[in-house]
């Protein structure tokens, strides 16, 4: 089955659209049959994007919208709506997918930690609060996918920007599950992907090719759609090195640190090394 906001008519926005998990969401759905629009930054990005999904969607480039946003802009999400409104009608399927990585550490650069949450957290809680009230109010199923990381929920060393903006998409999109659930008449369903090793321009670093251990952008896309269809709040996926189980185990030791007051960030003490080890085997 196939859940009945997506299917042949409905509109999808997808944010960080251009690439990566975000353009292989748009052309999945356009194969569907949906209207789309992608919202990224950079003319030249967008451009071919929008030739890739036409060239699957059954009616062409007339199914495809594209936007040249900065999705921590609020002004411009909500004038975005309203755009995607009048071309398409009301939006279906909203992905909140926009993410960028630049370097942090816990004390700067003060510039980075605004650009990382401004773009991570706050263009995911844009999204929604451009997109969110006409889809509730459209009273017909609809889709919330806010794109987390589980760097948000192990939080480990060395980027504490991103752990923090991808730790609140978490907590955000917990509490939009928990209000759309309880809102009289609402169809809308929100789910947190939360995406193993995928190799996309975000993870490439200098490799120009995959590595074994990752998924693609695709893998990962079909897998969410599995999972959107199984009924999965939190869409935990594996990769070619790390499965479900063990990064249940990385993230059962991650809140057993406030559990049997262990030291922040134990899995990285050299005290609990072994313990650790001896844990993740375990079942």
């Amino acid at each position: 089955m196939t859940h009945p906001a997506l299917s042949a008519g409905s509109v999808a926005v997808i944010t960080g659209g251009a690439s990566g998990i975000g353009l292989a969401a748009a052309v999945a759905f356009a194969k569907l049959g949906l209207r789309i629009c992608i919202v990224d930054i950079g003319d030249d990005r967008l451009s071919g994007a929008a030739a890739k999904i036409a060239g699957e969607a059954p009616s062409g480039r007339d199914a495809v919208m594209t936007a040249n946003i900065d999705v921590s802009d609020l002004s411009a999400m909500s004038k975005l709506a309203a755009d995607v409104q009048q071309r398409f009608g009301t939006c279906d399927v909203l992905m909140n997918n926009a993410g960028i990585q630049v370097p942090t550490s816990a004390i700067g650069p003060r510039d980075n930690w605004e650009r990382l949450i401004g773009v991570n957290l706050w263009g995911v809680v844009n999204g929604c609060q451009a997109f969110a009230p006409n889809m509730i109010a459209g009273i017909k199923p609809g889709l919330i996918i806010n794109t987390g990381s589980k760097q948000g929920i192990t939080t480990p060393p060395g980027n504490p920007a991103y752990n923090v903006s991808k730790a609140g998409v978490k907590a955000y999109t917990e509490a939009l599950s928990h209000e759309l659930r309880n809102t009289d008449g609402c169809q809308i369903t929100a789910h947190l992907l939360i995406p193993g090793f995928v190799f996309t321009g975000l993870t490439a670093g200098d490799r120009k090719e995959k590595p074994a251990a990752a998924w693609t952008p695709e893998e990962t896309v079909t897998f969410m759609m599995q999972r959107i269809d199984a009924g999965d709040f939190y869409i935990l996926c594996p990769d070619n090195d790390v499965p479900r189980a063990l990064d249940e185990r990385r993230m059962l030791w991650a809140i057993d640190d406030i559990v049997e007051n262990r030291p922040a960030l134990s899995r990285w003490h050299p005290d609990y090394a072994d313990a650790f080890a001896e844990f993740v085997k375990t079942k």
